[in-house]
């Protein structure tokens, strides 16, 4: 028992500084929380790596079915959200996070944190030297379904909502910056809805996951990260009027790089 109170308190915490990271900087929480509750399980319930980043990864991505649809909600009152890319987008999404949370549940702990690791460095790099460079090429139906398709299975490979993938691929596609931020947001509640339900049957009878797991879900880390990220979200929303958000974007991902190095060097 006061290992769980721990875990949720530690849960409420690692909630409320995502939760205010994501306001201010527009970033899934998932590329910290996946690290931090996969060392916070084998700390405080002993599990092994070898499960500990599939359930990381499946927790992680349960949260962003509660702070994606307050996301996507506010974006929707903006009028930010186009109904075809979200649609036929999401049909490629669905297909893709059932693939990437199967994918997760098949392969090696210590593979899955250094695909993890590998993928979070890619991001972080992006982050810093990346642009929101725009092509002159228009595309249809098959490319987006192909887009979802490709950015549901990494997301859900890595417990994220996918924004860091989808907004610049569509924008590279002449969709304009905010309505690909707004689709990002509603395609990410596709990306864990299916992803979450999909770790969820694939743990249902495991008998070596710990009381509380949902399958690879484990519920007191949702209920605690989702709990306070849904309500600091604002707060860092609002400090984006008195920050340079894109100085510390890049500060952060220097930081992603960092974590990043440390996952592949200290991998067991």
């Amino acid at each position: 028992m006061d290992n769980i109170i721990t875990i949720m308190a530690l849960c409420l915490l690692l909630g409320a500084v995502v939760g205010v990271l994501a306001g201010l900087l527009g970033i899934g929480g998932g590329l910290i929380i996946v690290p931090v509750l996969a060392f916070i399980f084998q700390k405080f319930l002993g599990v092994s790596i070898e499960y500990g980043m599939q359930m990381a990864i499946a927790s992680s991505l349960s949260t962003v079915i509660f702070t994606g649809l307050s996301s996507a909600r506010s974006h929707y009152k903006l009028g930010n959200i186009d109904k075809k890319i979200v649609v036929v987008c999401g049909i490629g999404i669905a297909f893709g996070a059932v693939f990437g949370a199967l994918f997760a549940t098949q392969i090696s702990g210590v593979i899955l944190k250094r695909i993890f690791a590998g993928l979070v460095l890619l991001i972080a790099l992006q982050m810093i030297f990346g642009r929101n460079r725009v092509s002159n090429v228009s595309i249809g139906n098959p490319t987006y379904a192909t887009i979802g398709l490709g950015s549901g299975f990494v997301a859900s490979l890595m417990g994220i909502g996918g924004g860091a993938i989808l907004v610049p691929v569509l924008v590279w596609f002449q969709t304009h910056i905010k309505t690909a931020i707004g689709c990002a947001a509603l395609c990410g509640v596709v990306i864990a809805t299916f992803g979450t339900a999909t770790f969820i049957f694939s743990g249902w009878n495991a008998d070596f996951l710990p009381q509380y797991a949902f399958g690879y879900v484990y519920l007191p880390a949702t209920i605690g990260i989702a709990l306070t990220s849904m309500i600091t979200a604002p707060i860092g929303a609002k400090l984006t009027v008195k920050l340079d958000t894109q100085k510390l974007k890049k500060i952060f991902a220097v930081f992603l790089v960092l974590v990043s190095i440390r996952l592949i060097i200290g991998l067991e």
